[in-house]
């Protein structure tokens, strides 16, 4: 016989199943946050407008709940009781108390002090009910108060936008004809708590949103100049920290942590100038020892075919240098670039497609990008027969791609080729002249654009280069 094995509790007291739904909180509970921040706005103004007015909301709507709840209802419940209270004592007098033929004197009290009209009519049917209406918390509360009352057949008429109300009750031998203020058993001032609600949530509104975005202000702007250095251009001439507290140390960090990069950057770049130039001097000194000094042809070839290898690493450094140096933007044209590369391609005996979709003026510092480009389809010209361009500048970017029909680099040493004085043994290679440089100087120009270079499998069965930068 099957048995079947109960859930025990658990080490803390807990059942399994108990157990298992307390694992599940947070993950719904993040899944659900998940879900909100997708549809939530990205930019901080408008964030920050929902947390001014969603609060607010939040608590007008409870204000008006409890208003409408304790407030309205009640005062219009204890109107209408007091209301049908008078009513009940003018039916009293009518049937307790001697009276004239005409009930002048019952009219008159209703009307002197309970600020009633009275009329007395044949003992005629009453008028068929007419049709509720969808929301009248008076015809709800009235009807019922006269019921518990009076108890008598009666015909009440609360539709419209009257001042009045028409109250019926059937007597005995006639019927009693009543007309009320609405505002006697209505609390009709509720319209006025209501404007003042929304009058006072606009003027905060109005007081607030302008303050939310001079706040917000010195926050894209310190976003634009950090923006504006990673693109490589210089600082906006009205930047200055502003604002808040925390927002001007943050663009006082900023403009302390720029100067220190560039300050950096200063140094190695002069260090390197300085390293080279002094190597290239003596080796300069050498050329002119080995043409002065005797000894065999063979063995003053290969000291020269030395020095000119570590000449051409000198100015691969020198040129490492010069693409961490400064420059001002300026305006690029790729037309021009790309009918300089026609003539490239034809002294290489190269065949060159080039294709441009865009604005061919784009925004960067020209003698570095123009380097960029040259060491990247440089590269294509030296290991392909067949090179293919294309430029796309469009929606704040411009991406740049170089296909070829070369012998293409493995996948698994792609980042390798990024790195200074790296050199691949197979596939694609620097050639012998080469340092391994031209392609770390491309990538370093590229991010200092705020872009990046990567490298794929070409549909023409080499190597794809993909150039991105904004511009």
């Amino acid at each position: 016989m099957a048995t079947t094995e109960l859930e025990g509790p658990g080490p803390d007291g807990l059942s399994a199943r108990a157990t298992r739904t307390l694992k599940a909180v947070p993950r719904i509970w993040n899944r659900f946050w998940r879900l909100v921040s997708l549809y939530m706005p990205k930019r901080l103004y408008a964030r920050s407008l929902i947390i001014v007015i969603a609060p607010m909301i939040l608590l007008q709507s409870v204000v008006a709940f409890v208003f409408m709840e304790r407030h309205w209802a009640t005062v219009t419940q204890r109107l209408s009781q007091a209301t049908v209270r008078d009513i009940a004592a003018i039916i009293d007098l009518i049937e307790t108390y001697p009276h004239d033929a005409d009930y002048a004197n019952v009219i008159r009290i209703a009307q002197d002090r309970m600020q009633l009209k009275v009329d007395l009519l044949p003992p005629d049917p009453l008028p068929p009910p007419g049709p509720k209406p969808f929301f009248s918390i008076l015809d709800d509360v009235l009807s019922s108060e006269i019921t518990r009352q009076i108890n008598r057949p009666f015909w009440i008429d609360t539709v419209g936008n009257s001042n009045i109300v028409e109250v019926r009750v059937q007597l005995e031998n006639k019927v009693l004809r009543v007309f009320v203020r609405r505002s006697q058993a209505y609390a009709s001032n509720t319209h006025i708590f209501l404007i003042w609600m929304v009058g006072t949530s606009l003027v905060l509104l109005m007081i607030a949103i302008p303050f939310l975005r001079n706040q917000i202000r010195p926050i894209l702007t310190l976003a634009e100049a950090a923006e504006s250095f990673g693109k490589g251009r210089p600082m906006p001439r009205d930047f200055r920290p502003r604002g808040a507290e925390e927002v001007r140390r943050a663009g006082f960090a900023f403009i302390q942590m720029r100067e220190r990069i560039e300050r950096q950057i200063d140094q190695r770049t002069a260090m390197l100038t300085g390293v080279s130039h002094d190597l290239r001097t003596i080796l300069t000194r050498f050329k002119l020892q080995l043409a002065l000094a005797g000894g065999k042809a063979e063995t003053k070839a290969a000291l020269n075919q030395d020095i000119d290898d570590m000449q051409s690493m000198l100015e691969g450094y020198l040129a490492f240098a010069r693409g961490e140096a400064l420059e001002d933007p300026g305006r690029f044209d790729l037309e021009a670039y790309f009918q300089k590369l026609s003539d490239e391609a034809a002294l290489r005996k190269c065949k060159l497609s080039t294709t441009l979709s865009g604005d061919p003026t784009v925004h960067v510092r020209p003698n570095a990008f123009a380097r960029l480009l040259s060491n990247v389809i440089g590269n294509a010209f030296r290991y392909a027969k067949t090179v293919e361009v294309s430029a796309d500048h469009g929606r704040g970017s411009l991406v740049v791609t170089v296909d070829d029909n070369g012998p293409g680099i493995p996948a698994d040493r792609r980042e390798d080729v990024f790195k200074p004085f790296v050199r691949l043994d197979e596939a694609r290679n620097l050639d012998a002249s080469g340092t391994g440089l031209g392609l770390s100087i491309a990538r370093d120009i590229a991010r200092s654009h705020g872009g990046d270079i990567t490298l794929d499998d070409s549909p023409l069965g080499g190597l794809r280069a993909v150039i991105k930068v904004p511009a």
